[in-house]
């Protein structure tokens, strides 16, 4: 699986998942869900609707599919881009600690990339296994953004990217946003808290290479996070960091310009892809 990722961008995957969502992704969710005629799929954070999409195109017989968001504006899309696919679904605006759906009510329930901004995950996933039937599946697909690879043949770029962490935390401190770094490998032991037995964890790697000076839009990409948080009422830290950060970039975008066809910039994450299984026996 490859895809645009970058470090120097955002903190997370979260905003690329339009773009590392493939067509393998979406035969593994299918595979694992098992959907049978009649059966009734949610899925938990649906952002835009690329699942619904993605996977309405598969053409399992007779399976309909629930998305809820948190956010308003991404389940209208949602539905918006579903419909014009001609595709059955239903979306709704909730929140993943607060389902609005009674105990077992969906055959099989996923979720990706949504545990890592959720303050209190060990709530969000005691729903998800209320509101799974007995029996069913559960898919929980979460990054470990605390691992994540970066080298440049530049020294600059390291520098750069230690000023990216450094901005993204006074970002996030003052906004007060939690987020759960490594909730990816986290997930077995989530799931099995909840009495959801882990039958399956699978690992998809999300890479980036850049051979040669990265284009002008790559530079103007990891300026415009900065440069948005510093337009609006933001406090000394997150400033004070954002100036050090573009000073940083700077530097980086001179030496690789400067290294011209010998410069290379490797980025890597992975994905961890968490299958359990309700037991038949639960309420």
């Amino acid at each position: 699986m490859t895809g645009t990722i970058d470090a120097l961008a955002a903190p997370t995957l979260k905003h690329v998942r339009d773009l590392w969502w493939d067509d393998t992704f979406t035969e593994f969710l299918v595979e694992t869900l098992r959907p049978r005629p009649g059966n009734l799929i949610l899925d938990v954070g649906c952002g835009e609707g690329q699942a619904e999409v993605s996977i309405g195109r598969r053409q399992v017989s007779q399976v309909r599919l629930f998305g809820v968001d948190l956010v308003p504006a991404k389940a209208a899309a949602a539905l918006q881009e579903a419909r014009s696919h001609n595709q059955r679904v239903s979306i709704a605006v909730a929140d993943v600690v607060r389902l609005p759906f009674r105990n077992a009510s969906f055959d099989a329930t996923f979720c990706v990339g949504v545990l890592q901004y959720v303050a209190n995950v060990s709530d969000a996933v005691k729903e998800i296994a209320r509101v799974t039937a007995p029996g069913r599946r559960v898919v929980i697909v979460e990054p470990d953004n605390a691992g994540r690879y970066f080298f440049s043949s530049v020294p600059s770029g390291g520098l750069a990217l230690q000023a990216a962490g450094r901005f993204f935390a006074a970002l996030a401190e003052a906004r007060d946003d939690v987020t759960h770094a490594a909730v990816g490998p986290r997930v077995p032991s989530l799931l099995d808290a909840c009495r959801i037995e882990p039958v399956d964890v699978r690992v998809f790697p999300v890479s980036q290479v850049q051979l040669g000076a990265p284009p002008e839009d790559v530079w103007t990409a990891r300026r415009a996070r900065v440069e948005a948080a510093m337009v609006a009422p933001a406090p000394g830290a997150v400033s004070a960091a954002g100036t050090a950060f573009l000073t940083a970039l700077d530097a980086y975008r001179r030496d690789a310009s400067l290294a011209g066809s010998s410069f290379v910039e490797i980025q890597n994450t992975m994905l961890f892809a968490t299958v359990g299984q309700k037991p038949a026996s639960a309420r």
